[in-house]
């Protein structure tokens, strides 16, 4: 019986002992996640900025290897399916894998941060901005988590910070809900 590569990736990762199998680097997408966020800091409006924001996603996710992307995409399904603990089970085995690949911890910040244990999603999101310190996704993730544990002038700060690299975020979604006030203080 021949096993799809879906099912094998993660066997072989449980399978081997750790450090045998090695994390290469992350895809070097710098310049173009330079340009991306250059093009939103220009972009207005949502609908000019969706296209750019798809672009960095894609770049995000761009695993190391497809063990690692293997990996990503299991805890992504896991955390779409509400399956918050299962999401980071799989999360977590991708950052003792490739502890340098930053969209593995902001992944994991995000199921941290759906389950409210925002001092895990908090830790994960400093760690993710301390390897790509222009993650626009996790500076915001950052600041709703930072508000999640309470109304601070750094929760505010981080979020004015993602407002002033991508303006489009200050359409009616962010401006109309009860912070927005505060963020364009």
């Amino acid at each position: 019986i021949m096993l799809s590569m879906r099912w094998m990736i993660p066997r072989v990762v449980v399978a081997a002992p750790l450090g045998a199998v090695a994390c290469p680097a992350a895809p070097d997408h710098t310049a173009r996640l330079a340009q991306i966020s250059d093009d939103l800091g220009a972009s207005r409006t949502q609908q000019a900025s969706r296209p750019l924001t798809q672009e960095l996603w894609e770049r995000w996710l761009d695993a190391p290897d497809p063990i690692a992307q293997e990996i990503l995409n299991e805890g992504m399904a896991k955390r779409e399916s509400f399956d918050f603990l299962g999401a980071r089970d799989a999360l977590d085995a991708l950052v003792e894998y490739c502890p340098q690949y930053a969209e593995g911890y902001n992944q994991r910040a995000f199921a941290s941060y759906l389950r409210r244990d925002y001092a895990a999603a908090l830790a994960d999101l400093d760690k993710t901005l301390e390897i790509m310190p222009n993650h626009i996704a996790a500076m915001s993730g950052r600041g709703l988590t930072l508000l999640g544990m309470g109304p601070t002038e750094e929760g505010h700060e981080a979020l004015r910070t993602s407002l002033r690299l991508t303006p489009s975020l200050a359409e009616p979604a962010i401006t109309d809900h009860p912070i927005g006030p505060a963020l364009h203080s």
